[in-house]
């Protein structure tokens, strides 16, 4: 047997797992991971962590468990990429049957089991613990019936399997030999007197030699597989061609964090059902549109945040609502887009998304716009218009805002909340405004504050 035609799959694993990895749906993680913005591992970014040397750590750190959980994630990613790159259809379940499994129609079901260590391993010889934890987790699947029939099993490690060893024969390859590394295996499980394997060693010894053969010919280790720093460059690789190389670190921050909000989501079902290739594919299609040269991403994270306007309530955008007595829900959704806008914005900067004084540009552009209605207003309120009038007058321009379709920063950025909120950023700057005498009525009613105080 030469091996599988197709990448590798992952399969789930324990609920105390799953704990974990819904902690990673936070804002931070919990893990004592050192993080930094530009790749952090969040419900929206996702990506890498800086890794804090363990010698930092108390004696009960849960750093490394931690990061072996994180990584089966980015590693089914990672795989589930490489196959949709192949057009390969195909479904992808975490924490199930194994750390990862991968189904594909008329395929065999592929269950992964990953071992990952930061530091170097030590190799992956015939009393490797890993190898043994991993061969029991096979042979009880096996023994319960929960191995689906021809499944393929993978151990994906990122220690080495060295020559003349069990897990050498079991590498895809030439050198593949499944009968020596039975015949290894049957020594160990025999002669070792490791307790710390010895559970695993029974669980082996309890299959019959045609049971140990069925399942070793349908088992593979894969050796020196990147950790989970090193995933970095292997997705960037794998989606290198799917925008700009200039926008490759933002896609990628955001394709991994759709990933992980969609694990999480998995998760945490009672009965979950797998995460289908349509799914990645409808993705990654969507964000490969958001960075053509007529567009900028729209990121969920900042769409579904929370909004507290209790922050917002001295701006002077808010205070000129008030002025001219829009209701307080509205004053709600002016906050929301302003945040809205002003998260995009920055996240747009930061990232370097935008053109030399392009934002500039637009704010002119929606000033131009606004100055058309003002102006009209102003015409038509005339020297002799009452308070009445006036807030009436200034009631109907805010509604052009709300509710007309204004210039967009990029023809492909049909989001509504970006310009509107640029009018409440603008509005805050005191460049735009509702009431005719805005600039006087507020500076007014600031003195009157500033008196009081």
């Amino acid at each position: 047997m030469t091996g599988p035609r197709r990448p590798l799959r992952l399969l789930r694993g324990h609920d105390g797992r799953r704990a974990i990895v819904q902690t990673a749906g936070k804002v931070t993680i919990s893990f004592r991971l050192t993080l930094r913005s530009r790749r952090s591992m969040t419900t929206s970014l996702g990506g890498s962590c800086k890794i804090v040397d363990s010698h930092d750590r108390g004696a009960h750190s849960a750093a490394s468990s931690a990061l072996g959980y994180l990584y089966q994630v980015r590693y089914a990613l990672l795989e589930a990429l490489r196959r949709l790159c192949k057009g390969q259809e195909f479904a992808v379940s975490i924490e199930t049957l194994d750390d990862v499994v991968f189904e594909e129609a008329g395929e065999a079901p592929e269950l992964l089991q990953t071992k990952h260590h930061l530091s170097r391993a030590a190799d992956l010889t015939d009393g490797s613990p890993d190898l043994w934890k991993t061969i029991r987790v096979w042979c009880e699947a096996h023994t319960a019936g929960q191995a689906p029939d021809g499944a393929l099993f993978f151990l994906v490690t990122t220690s080495h399997a060295p020559d003349g060893h069990a897990a050498h024969y079991l590498r895809p390859g030439t050198c593949r030999n499944p009968e020596s590394a039975m015949q290894r295996l049957n020594s160990t499980a025999d002669s070792s007197s490791n307790q710390s394997n010895a559970p695993a060693y029974e669980a082996y010894r309890s299959l019959n030699l045609e049971e140990r053969k069925k399942l070793l010919e349908s088992a593979f280790v894969v050796e020196a597989a990147p950790n989970i720093q090193d995933l970095d460059a292997e997705l960037r690789e794998v989606v290198y061609i799917a925008v700009e190389q200039r926008f490759l670190e933002s896609f990628l921050q955001r394709l991994e964090g759709w990933w992980y909000r969609r694990a999480i989501k998995h998760l945490l079902e009672t009965n979950p059902a797998p995460i289908l290739s349509e799914e990645l594919y409808a993705e990654t299609t969507s964000l490969r549109e958001q960075f053509k040269e007529e567009s900028l991403p729209i990121d969920d994270d900042i769409m579904s945040a929370s909004v507290d306007a209790s922050g917002y309530q001295d701006r002077l955008f808010v205070r000129k609502l008030r002025l001219i007595e829009i209701g307080n829900r509205r004053i709600f959704h002016a906050i929301r887009n302003f945040f809205r806008a002003f998260e995009h914005r920055s996240r747009w900067v930061r990232e370097d998304l935008l053109l030399v004084g392009e934002l500039e540009r637009y704010e002119e552009r929606l000033i131009e716009e606004w100055e058309i209605p003002f102006e009209q207003m102003r015409d038509e309120l005339g020297e002799s218009a009452t308070e009445d009038a006036k807030k009436q007058a200034a009631q109907l321009l805010y509604k052009w805002v709300e509710t007309e379709t204004h210039p967009q920063i990029r023809t492909g950025v049909t989001e509504p909340s970006i310009s509107r909120g640029t009018y409440q950023m603008l509005s805050d700057l005191q460049r735009v405004g509702w009431h005719v005498e805005f600039k006087e009525r507020l500076r007014q009613l600031l003195e009157i504050r500033e008196a009081i105080s």
